[in-house]
């Protein structure tokens, strides 16, 4: 006897996409028959002929920025828009909020500004900075995911940067107890001596954020990774001049994976208005032709995943008054809308669901340890994305559940409707039933 059966024509699975029954017993899948077969189940769902069931959505890079910075996105509103999108598992960012997660007494914080208040499963980063090398093993210990750390300004003056040689003692502390060192790349010095962000004009602030400055942050990470014997992995990488030195570093052993994201994969430069700040994000959205060339490297395998980066602010500091991309917050808030958006431009370039499964639920999964995550298969937990994978929709950042009305999203006409989501085997609803998951608890 099962507690639900789910039973759709077009179910993605690591096989492929097929007709399948879907049998849930205590919250994980127990069953995955053909779709004739109707095991005894207390439900039985039919999803109907116009949608996809697909495994919940993993997304490894989200800022809440609870507590400290709640007006700009909190837990309620982050996994609510997580869930409507079909997310259902996410990992916090350590910075941004306040206290940043750089020792274990500002990750309790962070869980109990959380506790009771999740409509998914959240896991968090702990942060990498200069002058906590004394608490990462502990932070490691207490369940982080790994280890956030940026090669220049953050943004926030509280999660400062490490220097090179603070980045080499940190991955090589870091490969002695197992832990992956995720990097914000770009150079300090390459961006110091670009042009700085100013006005209107979106070829302005593209200039002040130069693709030299992502190449040599992450050839630089990729050398240190292959001296300390470090797991590293690249974050939001925009700048596709990076792709041959990964695939060349892979060659050789180094253990480096990379994520993009759905804004980079989405837009291009040519077409951001000037004074539309809302586009605004670091490193930057560059060309159409860069843009390109991130897709090549995603068929190919060079790039593991796509995550939102959902980096979100108050409307006032993206400073739409102005329009000055200097002055604005970077930043790009998508979380609801990842999943339409990257199946709207996949589905252009001959790509499959079961791509975009791989790339955003069952990748990210495998990539940080979320062994029960991401795929429909049998022990696995029965988190799961109903998707109308025909049907339009129009976005409306008013309409969204993130806390600001605010997306570089808003007017686009995206394809993939999201009709819901089930977390071990519960829809989500009105009620927060997501857990705060650990490192190799998930």
């Amino acid at each position: 006897m099962f507690d639900l059966v789910l039973r759709a024509r077009r179910v993605i699975t690591p096989e492929g996409e097929v007709a399948r029954s879907v049998g849930v017993r205590d919250g994980r899948i127990a069953a995955v028959e053909p779709f004739d077969a109707v095991p005894d189940a207390a439900r039985v769902v039919d999803l109907g002929e116009d949608v996809a069931l697909l495994p919940g959505l993993v997304d490894t890079h989200v800022h809440v920025n609870e507590p400290g910075r709640t007006e700009w996105e909190g837990f309620e509103t982050a996994t609510r828009a997580a869930a409507a999108g079909g997310i259902t598992t996410i990992v916090d960012m350590p910075l941004n909020s306040v206290p940043p997660t750089i020792d274990v007494a500002a990750l309790e914080v962070k869980r109990k500004a959380a506790q009771g208040k999740v409509y998914v499963d959240v896991g968090f980063w702990g942060g990498a900075v200069p002058g906590n090398a004394g608490h990462r093993r502990a932070l490691h210990d207490a369940g982080v995911f790994g280890f956030k750390c940026f090669m220049l300004h953050s943004g926030v003056d509280e999660f400062d940067y490490l220097r090179p040689h603070d980045l080499a003692d940190a991955l090589h502390q870091l490969s002695g107890f197992g832990a992956v060192m995720i990097v914000h790349a770009e150079d300090a010095g390459t961006i110091d001596h670009a042009p700085g962000a100013h006005g209107r004009r979106y070829a302005d602030f593209l200039a002040s954020r130069p693709r030299g400055a992502e190449n040599l942050a992450v050839a630089r990470v990729t050398e240190f990774a292959r001296w300390t014997g470090a797991r590293v992995h690249i974050l939001h990488l925009s700048s596709s001049d990076t792709l041959p030195m990964i695939a060349s570093a892979r060659r050789d052993g180094v253990a480096i994976t990379v994520e993009t994201c759905p804004h980079y994969l989405t837009f291009s430069a040519e077409e951001i208005p000037d004074g539309a700040t809302q586009f605004k994000c670091c490193p930057p959205i560059r060309e159409a032709d860069n843009r390109e060339r991130l897709w090549r490297g995603l068929a190919e395998g060079v790039i593991d995943c796509v995550v939102s980066d959902h980096s979100p602010c108050t409307a006032e500091l993206k400073r739409g008054d102005t329009g000055d991309f200097g002055l604005a917050w970077g930043g790009i808030a998508g979380l609801q809308v990842g999943l339409p958006a990257v199946w709207t431009q996949a589905r252009r370039r001959g790509h499959a669901l079961t791509d975009v499964a791989r790339w955003m639920a069952t990748r990210p999964a495998e990539l940080f340890g979320l062994r029960r995550k991401g795929k429909i298969a049998l022990g696995y937990d029965a988190d799961l994305c109903v998707l109308a994978p025909e049907e339009e929709l129009t976005v409306d950042a008013g309409t969204l559940h993130h806390r600001n009305p605010v997306s570089a999203y808003h007017g686009s006409t995206l394809t993939g409707v999201v009709r819901g989501a089930w977390l071990r085997g519960q829809p989500i609803g009105a009620e927060p039933r997501g857990v705060l998951i650990t490192r190799g608890e998930a």
